[in-house]
C-alpha cells in the first residue's frame, strides 16, 4: 500500500451484500475496488468516500488475473479480497436443465477459485500477504431444496477455502463467512412481501434477517489485524440458525428447553 489504508476487491460488490460489505471497508477506511459486469444503478459510498467499479466476468480466468495485476499496478496493493458474487434462482433439481444447473456451479463456486488463484498471485509476491474471506450460505450445510446446485457449489467454496487456508499459510489467511437469510433488494424474489419476510424473520432466533451491514462488519474483522489468528475458519453469521422443526410439530411446550 502507498498510504497505509488497506486495499480490498470485493466481488459482485454493486448491490445487495456485496454492496453492503464494501460500504463497511469504506466506513473502516478502505480503498474499495468492486467488481461485477454490470455497473452500480448508483455509486457505493460510505463516510465520504466511494468504491471504485471495475468490470470484470468472474467466469473468465484469464481477465481474473489480468484484473488483480492491474488493480495491484494501479492502488500498489491487494490486501484483501471478498469473494462475494453468486446467487441462483429458485428451481427443483428435476426441473432445472443441465446447462442452467452447471452455470450456477461455475458462478458459486469456480469464479470465486479463479478470483482467489488471481489474487493469489499479487499477495504472495507482497510483503504481508492478505486476506480471502469467502462468502458462503447455509445452503451449504444442510439439505438446500430449490437451490441444489447452489448448496452443493457452496459446500464445496467452504471446503476450499479450507485447503487455501493450509496451502497459502502463513502468508495468505483464508475464511469462510457462511451467511444465513439476508434482507437485499431482492428479498422479495425469496420470501415475498414485506408480510413474508417479517414471517421468515420469526424463524430466526435472533428475530430478524441479516442486513448487508452485518455481513460486512464481520468480513471487515476477519481482513483485519485483530483476526491475525484466524484462518480456515467459518463463520456462522445466521443470527442463531434455524429452530428444528420438531419444535413446531410437537405438543409439548419446548419454549425454556
Amino acid at each position: 500500500m502507498t498510504d497505509g489504508r488497506q486495499v480490498v476487491v470485493v466481488t459482485g460488490g454493486t448491490r445487495g451484500v456485496g454492496a453492503g460489505i464494501a460500504r463497511s471497508f469504506l466506513a473502516a477506511g478502505a480503498r474499495v475496488v468492486i467488481c461485477a459486469r454490470r455497473p452500480p444503478d448508483e455509486p457505493v459510498e460510505a463516510a465520504g468516500a466511494t468504491a471504485e467499479f471495475r468490470p470484470l466476468d468472474l467466469r473468465d480466468a484469464a481477465a481474473a488475473r489480468t484484473f488483480f495485476t492491474e488493480v495491484a499496478a494501479d492502488h500498489g496493493a491487494v490486501d484483501a479480497l471478498v469473494n462475494n458474487a453468486g446467487g441462483t434462482p429458485f428451481g427443483l433439481l428435476a426441473g432445472t436443465a443441465p446447462a442452467r444447473q452447471a452455470k450456477i456451479v461455475e458462478l458459486n463456486l469456480l469464479a470465486p477459485l479463479y478470483a482467489s488463484l488471481a489474487a493469489h498471485e499479487v499477495m504472495c509476491r507482497q510483503e504481508g500477504g492478505g486476506s480471502i474471506t469467502m462468502i458462503g450460505s447455509v445452503s451449504g450445510t444442510r439439505p438446500s431444496p430449490g437451490s441444489g446446485a447452489y448448496g452443493a457449489a457452496k459446500a464445496g467454496l467452504e471446503n476450499l477455502a479450507g485447503t487455501m487456508a493450509v496451502e497459502w499459510a502463513p502468508a495468505i489467511r483464508v475464511n469462510t463467512v457462511v451467511l444465513g437469510l439476508a434482507r437485499t433488494e431482492s428479498a422479495h424474489l425469496h420470501y415475498g412481501d414485506e408480510d413474508g419476510v417479517a414471517r421468515v424473520a420469526r424463524t430466526v432466533p435472533l428475530g430478524r434477517l441479516a442486513e448487508p451491514a452485518d455481513v460486512g462488519d464481520a468480513c471487515v474483522f476477519l481482513a483485519s489485524d485483530r483476526a491475525r489468528y484466524i484462518s480456515g475458519a467459518a463463520l456462522r453469521l445466521h443470527g442463531g440458525g434455524e429452530r428444528p422443526a420438531f419444535l413446531a410439530a410437537a405438543p409439548v411446550n419446548h419454549e425454556h428447553s
